[in-house]
């Protein structure tokens, strides 16, 4: 495009593109937010790892298609530690994300999935690189953990749960530990990370993950013409279609796209903006309760959100 023509159009190029990445990062909140309702609703008809299994299997099937000659470039030295951040990411990620939400109301869930993933990661940098824990991040982590303190203090205090179910403390308690899992897989990816395409990377943990998944679930549950028949019913099929199409492979394509043109600093604020859409969807939809605790607890987890993510 000649300089005179750029001049002229150059301001609007951006501005579109300002504004279709603003309604991509609109439709990823959406998205991530919803999918702990299917989950929920889900698991009352299948169990949460078979659920889990499901979905990876599919996703990985479809991501490992979708990154075509790529899957081949995986430098031989990255095969162990690719596996082995696969496990962590979303074998055993999913495999308590998945349980723990099957427990808990889909809202907590999302707080403590998403809001703890900046403290986690943290410490995780801190415990795994040596990363120097700055006076404001020794806040973060301080206000997470009041902030969950908050989320679990009716269920450990009061001496129930909120919504009836009597594994409820354990559920968000699963979730949060599915999510440093996650976390330490994510630190541990890094030395990776630039040896080979991003959706190489993310295809093949998806896949090895599934398989762990499958393991997990073949050797804690019975699995039979039954169950799988379950799959193909409504509404768990619907939910893990849902899950599959909206949370894996749109979601990650936005994330990735959004992560080239905002960073991750940019990219990561679905943090903020997603639990909010689960825990409005959890009480309208499935009618969960959010008493002023939880209230407190996911303000303090967002304020050590923000500052773990601040630049």
């Amino acid at each position: 495009m000649p300089a005179a023509q750029w001049w002229r159009r150059g301001p609007l190029l951006m501005t579109a593109r300002m504004s279709r990445n603003a309604a991509l990062f609109a439709i990823l909140c959406l998205v991530w937010g919803l999918t702990f309702l299917p989950v929920r609703v889900a698991s009352e008809h299948a169990s949460p790892l078979l659920l889990a299994s499901a979905r990876f299997v599919i996703a990985g099937v479809l991501l490992l298609a979708w990154a075509g000659r790529d899957v081949l470039k995986v430098p031989r030295a990255a095969w162990p530690r690719l596996i082995a951040t696969s496990l962590l990411v979303n074998t055993a990620n999913y495999a308590f994300l998945f349980w723990g939400a099957a427990h808990a109301p889909s809202g907590l869930s999302a707080i403590v999935n998403m809001a703890t993933i900046p403290v986690w990661t943290l410490l995780a940098s801190r415990m795994l690189e040596g990363q120097a824990i700055t006076a404001r991040r020794v806040l973060a982590i301080a206000l997470g953990i009041v902030g969950l303190g908050f989320l679990f203090a009716q269920r450990l205090v009061g001496g129930g749960s909120a919504s009836g179910d009597v594994l409820e403390a354990w559920g968000l308690a699963a979730v949060a530990f599915g999510t440093l899992c996650y976390c330490v897989g994510a630190v541990l990816s890094r030395r990776i990370a630039g040896t080979m395409p991003t959706l190489t990377l993310a295809s093949w943990q998806t896949a090895i993950g599934a398989l762990g998944l499958v393991a997990a679930t073949l050797a804690l549950e019975p699995v039979g013409a039954r169950e799988l028949a379950t799959l193909l019913r409504w509404p768990v099929a619907p939910a893990v279609a849902f899950l599959v199409v909206a949370g894996s492979l749109v979601g990650f394509t936005i994330y990735i796209r959004l992560l080239r043109d905002w960073g991750a600093f940019g990219a990561g604020l679905y943090a903020f903006v997603s639990p909010v859409i689960a825990v409005i969807a959890g009480v309208l939809l499935l009618g969960e309760p959010f008493g002023p605790s939880e209230a407190v607890g996911a303000v303090l987890m967002f304020a050590a959100a923000a500052i773990a993510l601040r630049r």
